[in-house]
């Protein structure tokens, strides 16, 4: 979606017009809420790729991605994070939804974020995998700064301080989770109540 108007601010950089892959290298990471792995890929060639954009000056895709400094390690350490560990070498199409949207904020991680921005992150995801996820989600670094985008108003109140909460394109209240939670206008149009 093309800007119309005004700026995109983030970390004191003008961020409207630049491509992702500098979007990235000023600190902000995401997900998406359609899953964007490669499914004919490993998992650790997935977390090479995704930490190509700001290792390497060329795009020589596999000569570098997978002889990066450091890359097992950081692997290792956010498959571990997020509830993979020793995962390295699976197919990724042999993984679970799930654990598929485990991978993706992987991705993001992996470049070390300032700012994290997750786009419906337990979309399609059974209760269960949403607890995982929400749980991996808030044990997060208290360090990276998250905008969350999420239709389950349980996890979204549930991880966010401060919610704002839109209908039909207009914000109907901001504020404190348990102050959104219990707003008449939240109520009425979230779950039906008046």
């Amino acid at each position: 979606m093309q800007v119309t108007s005004g700026r995109i601010e983030c970390l004191g950089h003008d961020m409207t017009h630049l491509p992702e892959h500098q979007r990235t290298l000023l600190g902000i990471g995401r997900t998406f809420q359609i899953s964007s792995v490669f499914p004919d890929l490993t998992v650790l060639e997935n977390i090479a790729l995704a930490r190509l954009g700001i290792t390497s000056t060329k795009w020589s895709l596999w000569r570098n991605a997978l002889a990066q400094p450091g890359l097992l390690r950081l692997a290792a350490e956010e498959l571990e994070r997020v509830g993979l560990p020793g995962r390295e070498s699976w197919m990724v199409k042999s993984m679970s939804y799930g654990e598929r949207r485990q991978l993706e904020l992987v991705l993001a991680l992996v470049n070390q974020p300032r700012v994290l921005l997750l786009d419906e992150p337990c979309a399609g995801l059974s209760p269960a995998e949403r607890h995982r996820l929400s749980d991996i989600i808030q044990n997060l670094p208290r360090s990276i700064t998250m905008l969350m985008i999420e239709h389950d108003m349980d996890v979204a109140l549930g991880l966010a301080d401060r919610v704002t909460v839109l209908h039909q394109g207009q914000v109907i209240v901001e504020g404190a989770a348990d102050q959104v939670q219990n707003d008449p206008q939240v109520q009425e149009v979230y779950f039906g109540q008046r």
